[in-house]
């Protein structure tokens, strides 16, 4: 087998034997990326000249085996990846720095006494590591490696349960000329490790870096290469951490796993409600709860809203946890069908625990919050609040409304305010007044 390396353009596909910086093909710049190309000789060829390969066949004809998942030790991580790890899957986790993409999965690696392989740090650093998370006892291998041809080799001779590479974006392979984290190298490197993970059935979890933007480092083709993608997000300074999947082709990509940083590590959140409400200060005005669903699981949670009269030509508008343009939607209804001067007051509006809420089923509490902190006057108690608000003052209906109706009642939120009891925000501020 002889193996070379040829620089293609990405965007119009036209092939050079060196890198340049404009294609003469599509005239783009900086389009070229190396990429290792195979060469067999000997191999069996049809008339036409192409190789042989496996016929299709008639879909009645294709045989379904049953696919065994076994547990990572988490049960919020096995829901978010559908009931566990398949054998011979790749996954790709991402997330910013220090938000504890290493530590949750050396304790993955610690429970199955899998591979750990790190590119960024020594052996001895990650022993370290581990015996700061109470790792000592446990049978898992280390290894520091950043040669993809060397680390496939050990693979191949050991066979462990499962492996997990941090990162990919420190591998590179000798095939290629580039250095590591580049195009070439990132692409060629997880697609190694794609084909020794699917021929030996050995799952293997692969560490990405993030941009400063938050997306995935390196070629989006990374992203269609893996089976799962998973990503890891939350405040530096919170111990909150959401895991969510954005595809998965084992599973939904509508779960998510809450977590807990803690000095011994990650540690699973498996009632997140209790979390956000541990300091529910629902007595005092401005405070609201919310039922939002995160992925399909409801989740209970603080809104604060604090309204106070401005001494700026243009009020401020501060919020955490919502949208901003959701927040000036909602004002800007409020205004409108209530009358309320709100150009007159600052408006500072906040999610308790550091969740981020996407859904527009915060529309509701997050007015109520407002209207309850521009009165001082706060909502009656056990009162849980959600529904959609649209320009015209209606409270609009949303997803799984019975779902979030009995988690707010399983919790003891006796009053809900919701698009069943209410049809207008007029009506929802008639039952505030009274």
């Amino acid at each position: 087998m002889k193996r070379t390396s040829s620089f293609i353009c990405q965007q119009c596909g036209y092939n050079s034997p060196q890198w340049l910086g404009r294609c003469p093909n599509c005239q783009s710049w900086n389009s070229f990326v190396e990429t290792a190309l195979e060469s067999k000789t000997g191999s069996k060829k049809t008339s036409s000249g192409s190789r042989l390969s496996e016929r299709p066949k008639i879909i009645s004809d294709v045989q379904i085996t049953n696919i065994t998942r076994f547990s990572t030790g988490f049960l919020e991580l096995d829901r978010v990846l559908g009931g566990g790890i398949v054998p011979g899957s790749v996954i790709l986790l991402a997330g910013d720095p220090g938000i504890g993409k290493s530590t949750l999965l050396l304790q993955v690696c610690a429970k199955l006494n899998g591979l750990y392989i790190s590119g960024e740090e020594s052996v001895y650093q990650v022993k370290i590591r581990a015996e700061r998370l109470g790792l000592k006892e446990t049978r898992m291998s280390l290894m520091s490696d950043t040669d993809t041809d060397n680390i496939c080799t050990q693979i191949s001779e050991s066979k462990p349960p499962v492996v997990i590479v941090d990162s990919i974006q420190t591998l590179e392979t000798e095939d290629l000329s580039g250095m590591a984290g580049a195009v070439g190298q990132v692409r060629e490197s997880a697609a190694r490790l794609i084909r020794i993970a699917k021929s030996l059935t050995i799952p293997i979890i692969i560490v990405g870096h993030v941009t400063k933007e938050g997306a995935i480092a390196g070629p989006k083709v990374l992203e269609h290469l893996v089976d799962t993608v998973l990503q890891v997000e939350g405040e530096r300074f919170q111990s909150l951490r959401i895991l969510r999947v954005s595809k998965n082709r084992f599973g939904p990509v509508d779960e998510v796993g809450v977590f807990e940083m803690g000095s011994k590590g990650i540690n699973e959140v498996l009632n997140p409600s209790e979390m956000f409400l541990e300091e529910n200060t629902s007595k005092t005005p401005g405070s609201v709860t919310v039922c939002t669903l995160e992925g399909t699981r409801p989740i209970l949670a603080e809104i604060q809203a604090l309204v106070i009269p401005s001494k700026l030509a243009v009020p401020r508008r501060v919020v955490t946890g919502i949208d901003f343009n959701r927040l000036q939607l909602i004002l800007a209804v409020l205004q409108k069908r209530l009358n309320l001067r709100l150009y007159e007051y600052d408006v500072y509006l906040n999610v308790v625990g550091g969740l981020k809420i996407e859904e527009p089923a915060a529309d509701l509490p997050c007015a109520l919050a407002i209207i309850s902190s521009l009165k001082d006057k706060p909502l009656p108690s056990h009162t849980c609040a959600f529904g959609e608000i649209g320009l015209l003052g209606e409270v609009r209906r949303i997803s799984n409304l019975e779902k979030r109706t009995k988690e707010a009642q399983r919790l003891g939120y006796k009053n809900l305010y919701s698009p069943e009891h209410f049809k207008t925000i007029n009506q929802v501020a008639h039952a505030i007044a009274s």
